[in-house]
């Protein structure tokens, strides 16, 4: 048993160092002793799911900015035109908005589940274990292919777990699908 304050520099302390653990793999009177609770590696989402997301916004907010200042001013009287500043106000908004929801997105792979979270406002974050998955789906559309995106859809048996990682690029979401298929045959198989 050990015994004095954490700045004792005893044998035991040396002995400690000498194993190869660091001062942070010590106990310490606000964290005891005992294994510790890794924390998960987050992987964030690449930035061709933001880009595209916003390209997306100025596309259809742009259209409306237009069909909003230029029709009513042709019609009705230039004054009318104002009106597209209501749709200039939202788009600028939802490029904020837009940054800040893909910034809240991250993943971390563990070794019995999987963690989403995400979620600005309201912080979401699902586990999914591996051994409840039925299903791994890699689906890309034609917009998040010109982008060179693809997501990952988990089914697990029950439906309120079902979970999307959007906006990866394809190697990831294979790797992901791949890795996931094996970890959930793996751990189905123990049960």
């Amino acid at each position: 048993m050990e015994t004095g304050s954490p700045d004792d520099t005893g044998t035991a302390g040396a002995t400690r160092a000498a194993d190869g653990a660091s001062p942070a793999d010590q106990p310490s009177p606000s964290r005891p002793a005992g294994p510790a609770r890794e924390e998960p590696v987050w992987t964030g989402l690449p930035p061709g799911l933001l880009r595209m997301r916003r390209l997306l916004l100025v596309v259809w907010l742009g259209l409306l900015t237009l069909a909003a200042g230029v029709l009513p001013a042709l019609f009705l009287a230039p004054l009318w035109a104002a009106l597209a500043l209501l749709p200039l106000a939202l788009l600028a908004w939802g490029w904020v908005m837009l940054g800040r929801n893909w910034r809240s997105w991250r993943y971390a792979e563990r070794a019995d589940d999987l963690l989403i979270s995400r979620g600005v406002l309201w912080r979401e974050e699902t586990v999914v274990p591996y051994g409840r998955m039925q299903l791994v789906e890699v689906t890309s559309g034609p917009v998040e292919r010109h982008f060179g995106l693809a997501s990952v859809q988990l089914h697990t048996a029950a439906a309120a777990t079902d979970a999307t990682i959007p906006g990866l690029d394809p190697a990831e979401a294979e790797r992901l699908r791949d890795r996931l298929t094996e970890l959930g045959e793996a751990r189905s198989a123990g049960l």
